[in-house]
């Protein structure tokens, strides 16, 4: 059942900022583990160690994935700690592209620069 979690929640949108937005993991936590599992917030919390409400937070997309927390989700569920941030980092990397996208188009590449002061 894992591997097919695993493959199924692999993101599929592009880290360019094109494109729908990745799953944030909460999302992917709650609808591909707890619920299947029949295993609640308050439960999941004790058993890592962490409250509740860092849970909640996590769920509802308002706390992203921490290292301590993917090193607990993963001794948990046996999954990689690089399966948990992976995603946080696809999510991150898909906002900043999005939101800072003109900034990034105004960074001249270092080629550039060596061609027009050669």
């Amino acid at each position: 059942m894992m591997r097919k979690v695993l493959e199924k929640t692999s993101s599929k949108a592009g880290n360019d900022g094109s494109g729908p937005s990745p799953r944030h993991p909460g999302e992917i936590l709650k609808t591909e583990f707890l619920e299947p599992l029949g295993i609640t917030q308050q439960e999941l919390a004790d058993y890592l160690g962490i409250t509740r409400v860092r849970v909640n937070e996590v769920l509802l997309g308002k706390r992203a994935i921490t290292p301590d927390t993917a090193i607990r989700l993963a001794r948990f569920f046996n999954t990689t700690v690089k399966y948990w941030l992976g995603m946080q980092t696809d999510l991150d990397l898909w906002e900043a592209k999005k939101n800072n996208e003109e900034e990034y188009r105004k960074i001249i590449p270092l080629e550039e620069l060596k061609k027009t002061q050669g």
